[in-house]
């Protein structure tokens, strides 16, 4: 009986205490490292401590949590010794822990947490110092519950524990949202820079088979005009093949070059105006790929696959709008049906419109297991991406690439028309496959294609 003032006191005082605690874990999860470098240049009382902490904001998040826990548990084991000195066993534990549960959520969970969020900077100023003394103290304790969690976790445990993540933010992020402090479209760009981390690059790429190129031999003249049908201002030179990615030519290079020349470029090579191609694995995240990008001054990157060949390629805006959405500009079209009848015999389709569907709209049979829309037929049949003005003559239809640029300023084919070969037509088209036509997306195709129109 003689104890029980003085573990009601005890238990009274480690109830704030935990409170304490619970405050300044919200509060150092919501301070902004941004602001803090501005208080220390403003020489902020604790600004240079507190900057110390964010650098490892884990490990203290961690100690927080500790010993927030610490003296809940601690407040409860006490209370409940109290408790028996003065009641029957049963009934102290009973009420000790109803009790501490109502305490518990009211002083330790939400009270300090809510004043934690809305004064989070002074309060993280004013215990950056004891936050510091207290990490040299605790600090391997911490780490040494965290191994031993880590240990008898199925799975992989997480280094710095699962206290400190990104979803703590991502949920401020929402709470903000909620309460209308952000905007519905800032919080989806903020929650998308979160993912970036976790997206390659191979997920936002420009796959090799949509990939615009350029053989080194061709003269500056010709990839100034790919350049200019294509919609693109760098477009890869290969050797060989396209895994044989030599460099970049870029279309600033080649109008310097060819404005002043006499015979429109014909005497320059691409590869003596080539810049040095960027590699890197198309498993890189992107966060990670937009860094060294900014770093390097570097606009697009060659990406390779785990065999070494070439995968595809990857533009800074395309990493971008992974954060700001689809960019529209003044070139953008309206999407177009994917069936429009012209009433002459000829119909304009989708160029993603299934080749199942389109030998429907003719009453005949397209036998190609290689390829699933009309799209994909025209990249088949020429052997290259096709661009807009790109003939076809196959499974007895003419088939017209029609488009322009997207989104992301790249000349792209949205439409195709399509109209039935006469007899004398198939005839042809079965002595010389629409691969002989020439493809657009290379120099010598813009070429051909240019010679039909003229016909």
């Amino acid at each position: 009986m003689t104890d029980a003032p003085a573990l009601f006191v005890l238990a009274v005082l480690l109830v704030p205490l935990g409170g304490l605690f619970a405050a300044v874990d919200s509060a150092i999860n919501t301070v902004s490292s941004a602001r803090v470098e501005e208080m220390v240049k403003d020489q902020r009382g604790g600004a240079v401590e507190l900057l110390r902490v964010l650098g490892d904001r884990p490990r203290y998040v961690n100690l927080m949590v500790l010993l927030r826990i610490l003296c809940e548990i601690g407040s409860t084991v006490v209370f409940a010794g109290a408790l028996l000195d003065l009641l029957e066993p049963a009934v102290a534990l009973g009420v000790a822990a109803a009790v501490m549960v109502v305490i518990d959520y009211v002083v330790i969970g939400v009270g300090p947490r809510t004043l934690g969020r809305q004064h989070a900077y002074s309060i993280s100023l004013g215990a950056a110092y004891p936050l510091r003394a207290l990490g040299v103290l605790l600090g391997p304790i911490s780490r040494l519950l965290i191994l031993v969690g880590n240990a008898i976790t199925p799975g992989r445990g997480f280094r710095n524990g699962p206290f400190a993540s990104e979803i703590e933010l991502r949920e401020l992020v929402d709470l903000a949202q909620e309460r209308g402090v952000v905007a519905a479209e800032e919080r989806q760009m903020i929650q998308s820079v979160f993912e970036l981390g976790d997206t390659s690059a191979r997920e936002v790429m420009v796959p090799r088979t949509e990939m615009v190129w350029i053989e080194r031999g061709k003269s500056a003249g010709q990839a100034t005009s790919l350049a200019v049908r294509s919609g693109h201002s760098r477009i890869p030179v290969i050797g060989e093949n396209v895994d044989d990615v030599l460099g970049v030519v870029y279309l600033k290079d080649l109008v310097e070059r060819t404005y002043t020349s006499s015979d429109g470029g014909r005497s320059v090579r691409v590869d003596d105006i080539m810049r040095p191609a960027v590699f890197v694995p198309d498993s890189k995240p992107l966060d990670g790929l937009l860094a060294d990008m900014q770093r390097d001054r570097n606009h697009m990157a060659v990406l390779v696959d785990e065999y070494g060949g070439t995968a595809g390629l990857v533009t800074i805006e395309d990493v971008l709008e992974e954060i700001v959405g689809e960019i529209a500009d003044e070139y953008d079209t309206d999407e177009v049906a994917p069936v429009d009848p012209l009433g002459d015999g000829r119909i304009r389709v989708s160029s993603r419109l299934p080749l199942e569907d389109l030998g429907e709209l003719f009453d005949i049979e397209i036998d190609n297991d290689e390829v699933d829309t009309v799209g994909g037929l025209l990249s088949y049949e020429i052997g290259r991406v096709p661009l807009p003005g790109s003939v076809v003559e196959a499974h007895g239809l003419r088939l017209l690439a029609e488009g322009g640029r997207d989104t992301r300023g790249r000349v792209r084919v949205h439409t195709v028309l399509a109209e039935k070969l006469d007899r004398d037509d198939e005839d042809t088209t079965d002595r010389a496959s629409g691969r002989d036509r020439g493809n657009p997306g290379s120099a010598d195709g813009a070429e051909t294609q240019r010679e039909e129109h003229r016909r």
